[in-house]
């Protein structure tokens, strides 16, 4: 096994911050569109404005966790560092390890946030092209 140095956990410090932010604006972005429609719904309650309030909360479960995943993967990515510092480095390997596999499934969890977001971008352009047709 090739020996893990403090710039290799460091590298992902960028990246990872970078991700974060990406995540910390698509909450900012859901927190204005469930305000926006839940204004919309004490007016009408469509039944596509009911439609993208359940998908936007599962869209919201799935970004908290993609948050969750990308700030563990971080923590141990600084746990790592202090490892390799002290010289435990078997186990630091293992640690950076587990930090890769939760920035993965962060990734993971961020493609199916996408995907559901098309879906209900879906639903608004079906609505259009609906009333386009009467």
């Amino acid at each position: 096994m090739e020996q893990l140095t403090l710039t290799t956990p460091a590298f992902l410090f960028s990246a990872i911050s970078l991700i974060m932010l990406a995540f910390t604006n698509r909450f900012i972005a859901y927190s204005n569109i469930v305000r926006s429609l839940h204004d919309k719904f004490l007016v009408s309650k469509d039944e596509i404005i009911i439609k993208q309030i359940k998908n936007l909360r599962r869209r919201l479960y799935l970004t908290r966790s993609m948050q969750i995943l990308g700030i563990t993967s971080l923590l141990l990515c600084v746990i790592t560092m202090f490892l390799i510092y002290i010289g435990y480095q078997n186990l630091a390997v293992y640690l950076f390890g587990t930090a890769l596999l939760l920035l993965i499934m962060s990734f993971i969890l961020s493609i199916i946030e996408i995907q559901m977001s098309t879906g209900a971008l879906e639903l608004h352009l079906r609505d259009i092209e609906e009333h386009l047709d009467e």
